[in-house]
């Protein structure tokens, strides 16, 4: 089964209309289809308190996303984009630096930039741009103090690009999940944002267990498949951190419902590398698709993902592919809001 799976396997047709270009009036109010194997129903996830038993625990990414596109000029006036893309593992050879000034980021227009050039956000806040690579640039930022709050004051929240339309006021609060703690995301585990803390206060009530990991999400999870041989597709690397709490939990024995793709890879990839879920900070470049034996997670909380995704071949492969391609037609049929700011999927 597996060599025979291609690229066109994880495709289906979305008509634009569905692409959700605002949050829902509350973030409860979404949309659930609920896949219990293979059988479709229709929710709100609201009823999410309903689904969920009292011998579920509930592990969520409590990562915050930071303000990473950032709008600056060159010394010529020009203006230049650069999108914060996450910060340097490692020194680099040529300065020996490292941490929270060293970046890799995205910067357009390239062309009109090389290196060792100084592009000014704000007066406390410039980019020198130190080395380009194959699809993206090390920089160097320049500022005084926290560079989360100097970010706060001087950069957007990063929409995806297939929001048609600039960052308003409405999505500081609405591309944030109400649990978001750890800054070092630019994009946001968008299956959390139908959460409010009501529902969590009602889950905790009704006796599920929730624990929190982290993964700060790069680029790389929504990008993309190219190859059309699937096994030939790298992930980027991304951090997470599990607690010694939220370890404690895991092995506690209950069933696990995983909110998001994110925090299915965090426990799938701490259990490989380890053997066991066991506190720890590692990184990531797990790509799981069918078909995977799956360690840990016994159920997800998802949104709909985009064709040819990484994401998709995850939900594919816990769910299975046929019933995936079944649920994403009944919801196109029902008109269902797709990608960051859509409906959800609870996968039983």
């Amino acid at each position: 089964m597996l060599n025979k799976l291609t690229l066109n396997d994880f495709n289906y047709d979305l008509p634009e209309e569905l692409i959700a270009q605002t949050p829902a009036d509350k973030r409860e109010n979404s949309r659930m289809l609920v896949l219990d194997k293979g059988r479709i129903s229709h929710k709100h996830f609201y009823d999410i308190v309903d689904l969920l038993d009292n011998d579920t625990l509930l592990v969520l990414n409590n990562t915050k996303v930071i303000p990473a596109r950032l709008f600056a000029k060159k010394e010529t006036g020009a203006k230049i984009e650069v999108f914060l893309v996450s910060p340097s593992p490692q020194p680099l050879s040529h300065t020996g630096e490292r941490g929270n000034k060293i970046w890799h980021a995205l910067i357009k227009p390239s062309k009109r930039v090389k290196p060792g050039m100084i592009l000014t956000v704000s007066p406390e806040l410039q980019v020198k741009t130190l080395e380009q690579l194959e699809d993206r640039w090390i920089v160097e930022l320049i500022y005084e103090g926290n560079i989360y709050d100097v970010l706060q004051r001087n950069g957007h929240i990063p929409l995806p690009p297939y929001i048609a339309r600039k960052a308003g006021v409405q999505d500081i609060e609405r591309y944030q999940t109400v649990y978001a703690q750890k800054e070092g995301s630019v994009a946001a585990p968008t299956a959390g944002l139908h959460f409010t803390q009501d529902i969590l206060d009602k889950l905790k009530t009704k006796g599920v267990e929730i624990a929190y990991v982290t993964l700060n999400v790069g680029l790389g999870t929504f990008r993309p498949v190219k190859c059309e041989n699937i096994l030939e597709h790298k992930m980027d690397s991304e951090t997470f951190e599990i607690s010694e709490e939220t370890a404690q939990a895991i092995n506690s024995g209950k069933k696990i419902v995983a909110v998001g793709t994110t925090t299915v890879r965090t426990l799938e990839t701490a259990f490989r590398k380890y053997g066991k879920i066991q506190a720890c900070r590692d990184s990531s470049e797990l790509f799981i698709y069918p078909p995977y034996e799956f360690k840990v997670v016994n159920g997800l909380i998802t949104n709909f993902h985009l064709p040819k995704s990484t994401l998709l071949m995850l939900v594919s492969a816990l769910a299975g592919r046929e019933n995936i391609v079944k649920a994403y037609e009944e919801a196109v049929r029902e008109k269902y809001r797709f990608y960051s700011y859509g409906d959800c999927m609870f996968i039983k």
